[in-house]
């Protein structure tokens, strides 16, 4: 099986995080597969609303592109998901989301989930989240870190000092929602995803800390498996309705060339 990772991260300037996520995913991966990991640039650097729209625009192009080089799933890594049910009615190959993945999972391991997510900027769209994927009652608690990638880069470049100041960031902003009454504490993203990744039976509190990073690939290996074997896929009603080759291919070229490239007969637009 190959599984497409999609990272929202530059393949240059995150360069050493991206090294160890690929390290990672090829350890914690079952025999057989094969996970590639690939980078985003420009990555998602503005924490807003338009830039995620930018980059889930980017990352459909790439899953398009992953199903015709013969992927056999494709995963959106990054937790907000964005363009996440666009992709899906793209494909025929599973699309997972890290961000729906983990938060269905977390609902298997308590009641109140409690989310830690990079900024503060992103606590609005995972409130949303919850709601869209239909557990905004089990989301009790969103608190931001106030920490960039940079400061996980340098982590995972093998600084220890800055590698357990992030953990202790992580810890002491869990423990209030711990105290408050969440069960399960979620950090929202790939980065403090693969920070924890190694910290085996790690809790804050009573409460686990769940990894999107290792959820998001065996999400991907499962759905794998199942549509390999029984060609299983999304419902193709209002929900996940298959995109025709014409919407793909506008889709594409509007990403290539840009919207004027659509137009029939751009002079008249301009006029207008």
């Amino acid at each position: 099986m190959k599984i497409y990772w999609q990272s929202f991260v530059s393949q240059l300037n995150g360069a050493s995080y991206l090294a160890r996520l690929q390290e990672y995913l090829k350890a914690l991966a079952a025999a057989g597969t094969e996970v590639e990991v690939f980078g985003m640039d420009p990555p998602d650097r503005d924490f807003g609303r338009l830039s995620e729209l930018r980059c889930g625009i980017q990352a459909i192009d790439a899953g398009l592109r992953a199903e015709e080089a013969g992927y056999d799933a494709f995963v959106m890594g990054h937790f907000q998901d964005p363009g996440l049910y666009e992709l899906r009615s793209a494909l025929r190959i599973p699309a997972i989301g890290a961000g729906e993945a983990t938060l269905l999972a977390a609902t298997t391991l308590g009641r109140g989930i409690g989310l830690i997510t990079l900024d503060p900027a992103f606590k609005a769209w995972h409130f949303e989240q919850a709601a869209l994927y239909g557990i905004s009652g089990r989301v009790t608690h969103v608190t931001g870190l106030g920490v960039t990638p940079e400061d996980f880069d340098q982590a995972f470049a093998g600084d220890d000092k800055k590698r357990d100041e992030l953990l202790t960031i992580l810890t002491e902003t869990a423990m209030p929602m711990v105290d408050s009454g969440a069960e399960v504490i979620v950090p929202a993203g790939v980065l403090p995803g693969l920070l924890i990744a190694g910290e085996k039976g790690f809790r804050v509190g009573r409460a686990p800390v769940l990894s999107c990073t290792a959820v998001a690939l065996k999400s991907a290996e499962m759905w794998g498996q199942l549509h390999a074997c029984s060609g299983i896929e999304p419902s193709r009603g209002p929900s996940f309705a298959l995109a025709t080759d014409q919407s793909k291919s506008d889709f594409r070229t509007l990403v290539a060339k840009g919207a004027g490239a659509l137009l029939v007969n751009p002079e008249s637009q301009v006029r207008n």
